[in-house]
């Protein structure tokens, strides 16, 4: 029998992908629902507890108790406005101490957070080990594919996503006629593209997102969904591509679906053969 999987779920589809994979697998699941995050809907009909984000040793304290013996991470939070409105209890306040000695952006923080889990014991695993199915593949997902236009500006893109990344800045970016015109930046790709909508400043260009070079890869891999597809669409975008084998597709038939309804492409690239 595969080992009971602690779920810590976030916002987001990921959480019930995850789950279902595991449903499908006759997998044991116990799911650490986060207040504020989590959809109340995630957690139907599982074993779960909703416990507040910081009391990092009253979680693992709980997945203990429940067998749990491999943990993911599954969907975002976001970060406090203030550090002064969190309670954490003392195993959250050292991880807290510890993050600050160097605070850096999400992939610091979430490496951070895989070492304390992992110093507990347990195995930490990535989303696509548990639910394969997510994983992008090379090539497009539906009908549509970026012209050689289109394809001048993903490299454009990927020379810059990977050096946003560097800075462990953000995992996107928006090109177009082969310009960079966005960037991701703490409001995520939801906010990069609403703020393009808004000016249509991307309109006919691209959404590119890769993995950070060096990042923790079990932990907040790029991902799009059918909500990314309409957002995109929305800012007048010709297509959508990421990282293949290195991001996550949350309903693949959806998102192949949304985008041929919207007219756009979605295709999985290989960022080692576009940018040095």
């Amino acid at each position: 029998m595969l080992p009971r999987l602690g779920v810590l779920a976030g916002g987001g589809q990921l959480p019930v992908r995850v789950i279902a994979a595991c449903r499908g697998a006759g997998r044991p699941v116990f799911v650490v629902a986060f207040q504020g995050f989590t959809d109340p809907a995630v957690v139907t009909g599982v074993s779960h507890a909703w416990m507040p984000l910081e009391k990092v040793g009253a979680i693992l304290r709980r997945l203990h108790d429940e067998g749990v013996a491999e943990v993911v991470l599954a969907g975002p939070v976001r970060r406090p406005g203030s550090l002064f409105t969190l309670r954490p209890d003392l195993r959250g306040f050292g991880l807290l101490l510890r993050m600050l000695r160097r605070w850096g952006g999400d992939d610091h923080v979430l490496s951070q957070v895989v070492q304390e889990i992992e110093r507990d014991g347990f195995r930490v695993v990535g989303a696509e080990d548990v639910a394969p199915e997510l994983l992008m593949p090379d090539g497009p997902i539906g009908r549509l594919t970026p012209d050689g236009k289109q394809q001048t500006s993903i490299a454009a893109g990927v020379a810059a996503a990977r050096e946003l990344g560097r800075r462990d800045r953000g995992q996107a970016v928006l090109v177009a006629d082969g310009v960079v015109v966005s960037r991701e930046g703490p409001g995520g790709t939801t906010a990069m593209l609403g703020a393009a909508a808004f000016a249509r400043s991307a309109s006919g260009g691209v959404l590119v997102k890769i993995a950070k070079p060096g990042q923790e890869r079990r932990v907040d891999l790029p991902s799009v969904g059918v909500d990314t597809v309409a957002q995109s669409a929305a800012a007048g975008l010709a297509g959508i591509a990421l990282e293949a084998n290195g991001s996550l597709v949350i309903g693949r038939e959806d998102v192949a679906r949304a985008a041929d309804a919207a007219g756009l492409f979605v295709v999985g690239i290989d960022p080692a053969r576009l940018a040095p």
